[in-house]
């Protein structure tokens, strides 16, 4: 399999909701992508790891390219 040869492209991704009252599973996906308080942002590389925590807590984030 052929590796992609990109750029390291960045994500930002804003906590924009409050994970209490949420799963802690869900909870736990917010710590990995390094968000503690409400409205910080982290910049994380674009992969498809990254990718796939985003889709599991959409509801409590924002993403930039």
């Amino acid at each position: 399999m052929a590796k992609r040869k990109t750029k390291s492209a960045t994500i930002r991704i804003t906590l924009v909701r409050s994970p209490i009252g949420y799963s802690e599973r869900q909870k736990r996906t917010l710590a990995a992508l390094g968000l503690r308080k409400m409205n910080q942002t982290v910049e994380k590389a674009d992969s498809p790891v990254v990718r796939g925590m985003i889709n599991r807590v959409s509801h409590l984030v924002s993403v930039e390219e």
